[in-house]
């Protein structure tokens, strides 16, 4: 595939999510409201391994219309957060003066973002949903690296990419897209994973599916050391339709079942 082609893809998927952030922003999924009163919205799995950010800087890359980087800036992290859809960072300063929260907000594709955001940070965060939507894994990674300070690290939680090769429209794990393909992958717009009946005038979805082996050797290669690689088999979203809550903020499988992985951890120092 092409660069031309990536940038077209890419530039379809923003279009999408001018149109996705202000049916996010009102709907139930997110659930602003309840965040403004103080709850939180990372997960409890984020907030155990990333930990204390007390004083720290923290760069959240992809950060939608910022409700997670809010929630880091209320637990005492100086935060910045990135996202190329101006709607959203619209939404996230303005959810950031509703809760009276210091936050850096910038918009940018993220493969540009060196030209437009100096300096390191103690802690780069990025979660759910974000590696689906890059075509260049090795230049995320080397864009990762270059933002963490020595002594600081890089954290991702992620759904995990063997997942994506299931059926999500079935009722059972059914083989649909290949692991190892690096094409472009085209989805029908079905309104959004926050409201599916949204009416949403982008027709199309252009996503990357990316092998674990690549995430992991991509950090390494630009200089990341890996502290540890969790693999779960729940999720914090439904991720398929027959996965169901078990009444802690999990989507597992039936019957106790646990035969893939669903999401995954990781955390990478800079020397």
């Amino acid at each position: 595939m092409s660069d031309e082609d990536n940038q077209k893809y890419m530039e379809n998927n923003r279009r999408l999510w001018e149109e996705w952030v202000p049916v996010h922003v009102k709907s139930g999924f997110y659930n602003v409201d309840r965040f403004v009163e103080g709850a939180d919205s990372l997960n409890a799995l984020e907030l155990d391994e990333v930990g204390d950010v007390e004083g720290k800087n923290l760069l959240h890359l992809q950060c939608h219309f910022g409700m997670d980087t809010l929630n880091w800036a209320r637990l005492g992290a100086h935060v910045t957060g990135m996202d190329f859809s101006e709607s959203a960072i619209e939404q996230a300063n303005q959810l950031a003066a509703r809760c009276s929260l210091d936050a850096r907000f910038l918009c940018c594709n993220l493969y540009d973002l060196p030209q437009n955001l100096m300096g390191q940070y103690d802690i780069v965060f990025t979660s759910y949903g974000v590696l689906a939507w890059l075509p260049d894994i090795p230049s995320w990674a080397k864009i990762v690296a270059s933002y963490v300070k020595p002594g600081g690290f890089f954290y991702i939680a992620e759904f995990h990419p063997f997942a994506m090769v299931f059926d999500d429209d079935a009722q059972n794990l059914q083989y649909r897209y290949p692991y190892f393909d690096c094409g472009a992958i085209k989805f029908e717009v079905k309104g959004s994973y926050a409201d599916r009946d949204a009416q949403i005038g982008t027709k199309e979805e252009i996503g990357w599916d990316h092998p674990l082996s690549e995430i992991i050797n991509s950090l390494i290669e630009n200089g990341l050391q890996i502290d540890f690689l969790h693999e779960f088999p729940y999720s914090v979203y439904q991720q398929l339709p027959f996965l169901i809550p078990d009444g802690n903020e999990k989507y597992v499988f039936p019957d106790g079942k646990q035969p893939i992985p669903l999401m995954f951890s990781l955390r990478a120092t800079k020397p």
